[in-house]
């Protein structure tokens, strides 16, 4: 039996509940409500998603590997030449994976997807190591993480190991000629397991056709500052002094603090999942924060201002506990189910309660927090000299320092030692050594490759 996709909120505490488990509760109880039995495993009348049948048609008309860095792998929209697909209906379940020639998609414009956000993505990628083998990064928790969020817009549900052995599948037949033996060092492809619902119904309902595909794309390293400065006529229209905000270089990611009328995520929503409607609302903000001359938006919370995301990245800060005056790793908890439960960042967790809690070298131990902090709390340990770094991690940024934090009319730089501050970059270190296969682990996946 799988396991459960149900919310489990924390308990108060107290037979009351909070407006956090109340919250939590009710959006359970939809997702029990809506959540048909998809995958096999709860309707043996369904067929179940299963790689073993999957077929695959070649290629005709390869495209060029683009140069690394190069205009086309900046723009973000070269894919490999071939995809994965697998479509579902509620009367059926699930028809035999099709691993084929990238291209378009044919749906109806009444499809669910395009009228009511019926979406969910991944994000993971495809590392050549330096040991010229490919490798995947704890892929098992990308396919039960997309598990959980079919449930919260009620597509529907499949085994997470069917979904790993079609990017695995994929992988290893596009790997070979995207991702060369003789890619440079650190080179890698970005995976994008999709679901979309296609059910041409316009009602407002459980769709009854889904679609699951995987691509491979082509991607820049977003692990240093993009960022242009900002034209000085619209950084002085911002911040009413008629000077640039940013006014003198900053090693690291430029974060711009959200307003107080713009909420990423709210305690029963859908902040924990990984849906598109998570991300296209946040553009507005986003493109602000780039015409103003910032890489992303620092996302707060309530009027204490919690901190909570950099842009969809988590956020993590190392600064000197005011009481214990003891160094601390903190990171904002996933109890309110407003943060996304990064793989990124329950790696850096890990592997900071294994390694970091001693001394490292020169390297003082810290405690790893995972708890409720406040953009005021930040400011507060700047002034007292107490912060010593902050940097944010995900898969698309991997973990990249931040130097300097715009917040209400005031610029708040972050130490940074060189291009990074060391405790991001010891762990930037050692996840890259199991991605690139320079350490053996159990979370580093070879994947056989095979030549066209």
């Amino acid at each position: 039996m799988a396991p459960s996709l149900l919310p489990t909120p924390e308990s108060s505490g107290t037979s009351t509940p909070t407006s956090t488990t109340a919250a939590s509760s009710l959006t359970a109880a939809g997702i029990k409500h809506q959540q048909p039995a998809t995958n096999g495993h709860g309707d043996t009348s369904l067929s179940p998603l299963d790689a073993s049948r999957m077929t695959f048609t070649q290629c005709q008309t390869p495209r060029e590997v683009p140069e690394p860095n190069s205009p086309e792998v900046m723009a973000q929209k070269t894919c490999t030449d071939h995809m994965v697909t697998a479509r579902w209906t509620s009367t059926s379940g699930w028809e035999a994976p099709e691993l084929k020639p990238y291209g378009p998609f044919s749906i109806m414009p009444t499809a669910s997807v395009l009228h009511y956000a019926t979406e969910c993505f991944e994000g993971l990628k495809l590392y050549r190591g330096n040991d010229g083998k490919l490798r995947l990064f704890r892929p098992s928790r990308n396919c039960e993480r997309m598990r959980r969020s079919c449930a919260r817009i009620a597509l529907p549900d499949f085994d997470a190991k069917e979904l790993e052995k079609m990017i695995i599948a994929l992988c290893a037949r596009d790997g070979a000629k995207w991702l060369p033996a003789s890619s440079a060092k650190g080179s890698f492809l970005y995976i994008r397991p999709t679901m979309i619902s296609t059910d041409p119904a316009l009602g407002v309902q459980r769709p009854k056709e889904a679609l699951l595909y995987v691509i491979l794309a082509c991607f820049p390293d977003m692990s240093r500052s993009l960022a242009t400065p900002a034209p000085p006529a619209l950084a002085g229209a911002a911040n009413g002094n008629g000077h640039s905000e940013t006014k003198k270089e900053i090693q690291g990611l430029k974060l711009l603090a959200s307003n107080e009328d713009s909420i990423r995520a709210w305690p029963g929503g859908f902040g924990y999942a990984k849906l598109g409607a998570n991300y296209g609302p946040s553009l507005v903000a986003q493109g602000e924060a780039r015409a103003r001359g910032f890489d992303q938006v620092l996302w707060l919370f309530g009027e204490d201002c919690n901190v909570t995301e950099a842009g969809a990245s988590n956020f993590f800060v190392v600064w000197r506990n005011k009481s214990t005056n003891k160094l601390e790793l903190v990171t904002a908890p996933l109890t309110e189910r407003i943060i996304l439960e990064g793989v990124t960042r329950a790696s850096i967790l890990d592997l900071a309660r294994e390694r970091l809690t001693s001394p490292q070298g020169s390297l003082e131990a810290v405690e790893v927090v995972e708890r409720k902090f406040t953009m005021h709390d930040l400011l507060e340990a700047a002034d007292e000299g107490r912060l010593v770094e902050a940097f944010a991690a995900g898969t698309a940024f991997f973990v990249a320092p931040v130097g300097l934090i715009h917040f209400r009319g005031r610029d708040v730089e972050v130490p940074v030692q060189g291009e990074s501050g060391d405790y991001a970059k010891m762990l930037k270190s050692w996840l890259s050594n199991i991605m690139y296969g320079k350490e053996a682990h159990e979370w580093g996946v070879e994947v056989e490759e095979v030549e066209a």
